[in-house]
């Protein structure tokens, strides 16, 4: 069959190196791709949100399967554009993307059909905003109502704070129309921890764990950015959390976008916070996470290409989810500078090292290739994602580490601490 994958990161990288193991696939394109992505599927320069030349992309070449790793096309609709034209696509329709799409919508739907998840008020007023928080015990959570890069949430610590905060995402629209509406939420504490799922529109299947690490800067200091690394599994996601989460969460949420009239086929992402009082949903993303993807698929077992059709065809009640008994890091090597100024166009070296190297694996995300059409250069502010397995977590996280070392460019960046947590569990 032929795949097309549509996106260019990291994330999509590592779609692509999984579903390259699927006997049932002999061509892959990737729109737009990375020249890292380019090693496996065929790039086109079509953008991700170019839905009318993706569709006529895909019927030119009689692609057999599209999937849509990013979170922009499926909330703007590309899975109906596709289906339209009678096109087998794996991701939400935009009736259902919604659940990534807007804040406001999904702590609505929690809160009527009773997921657990933080209290919240959700403003379309700055003044309104402000005076609600006069009355709110700090700290708060700020969070963009539309999508912002994964970076549209402040966590605010005094009055002062949140109200500088209400400015920045509704008056100075620092994330655009993104920040037209924003939800106040009650500050929770806890370990976090991200679970993907499959879903089919009625059963859900859940992956392992993993947890991500947003701070750009060790220990958990400086902006929040796309994520800086993360590990699967995570040893706070214990079976007592499991099947709370089942219980609650996981069923509960799929039944309820199903009771909406919003049937759910795809990737649903739990960010969940365990709290002292339980597990709590901190938000629903409608496709895999980046980077968790990077540690969450090298430990899946089995084709995934059968999962995306099972959850297309409604059968993935069949479908036997298997994942290695092993462990996973990935430490993101970054722009210096990233998120807010950096340079781009430095070659990187080092990459050949993997080639041969049994459980280490490298995923590109913001690459292109120099004018000889052969050497690697940064261009972005994520560039790879660098990932082992091990035996066990500690195992992985020295094995991360290690091959950070065989890739060297300009301006290299990195956290030192990824999965420092892993010593306190």
């Amino acid at each position: 069959m032929k795949v097309l994958i549509v996106g260019s990161g990291g994330r999509e990288h590592a779609i692509a190196w999984k579903v390259a193991q699927s006997p049932k696939v002999e061509k892959m394109y990737c729109a737009p791709g990375n020249a890292g992505i380019s090693q496996l599927a065929e790039c086109v320069p079509i953008g991700a949100m170019e839905f009318e030349e993706l569709a006529a992309f895909a019927k030119e070449k009689a692609i057999d399967l599209t999937i849509v790793g990013m979170d922009d096309p499926l909330v703007g609709g590309l899975v109906d554009v596709l289906e339209a034209e009678g096109l087998r696509v794996f991701g939400p329709r935009k009736a259902a993307a919604i659940l990534e799409g807007s804040k406001a919508f999904s702590k609505d739907l929690m809160k009527k059909y009773n997921i657990p998840t933080a209290a919240y008020e959700t403003f379309t007023d700055p003044a309104a905003a402000c005076a609600y928080l006069e009355t709110a015990a700090m700290p708060v959570v700020l969070k963009a109502d539309g999508l912002a890069l994964g970076k549209g949430v402040l966590i605010c610590q005094t009055l002062e704070e949140a109200k500088a905060g209400v400015k920045e995402l509704m008056e100075d629209k620092k994330f655009g129309s993104a920040g037209d509406q924003i939800v106040i939420e009650e500050f929770l504490t806890g370990r976090e921890v991200s679970v993907l799922s499959f879903v089919d529109g009625k059963t859900i299947k859940v992956m392992t764990s993993a947890q991500d690490h947003k701070r750009a800067g060790d220990g958990d200091t400086g902006l929040n950015t796309g994520g800086m690394g993360t590990f699967s599994p995570s040893p706070f996601y214990t079976e007592e959390v499991d099947a709370f989460c089942k219980k609650y969460i996981y069923q509960a949420t799929v039944d309820a976008m199903a009771a909406e009239g919003r049937t759910f086929k795809g990737i649903i992402f739990f960010g969940l916070m365990l709290t002292d009082k339980g597990p709590r949903v901190l938000e629903y993303n409608a496709r895999f996470g980046d980077p968790e993807t990077q540690v969450v698929l090298p430990r899946m077992e089995g084709d995934i290409v059968e999962v995306f059709e099972a959850c297309i065809d409604g059968t993935l009640d069949q479908i036997d989810l298997q994942f290695a008994d092993n462990a996973a890091v990935c430490v993101v090597l970054a722009s210096d500078g990233y998120p807010v100024h950096y340079e781009k166009g430095y070659a990187i070296s080092g990459l050949e090292r993997f080639a041969d190297a049994d459980g280490y694996y490298v995923f590109h995300a913001g690459t292109k290739f120099a004018e000889d059409g052969k050497t690697f250069l940064t261009n972005g502010g994520r560039v790879l994602g660098v990932t082992a397995l091990g035996k066990d977590l500690k195992t992985a996280r020295a094995n991360a580490y290690e091959a950070t070392e065989w890739v060297d460019f300009g301006n290299k960046y990195m956290r030192h601490d990824i999965g420092k947590a892993i010593d306190e569990a």
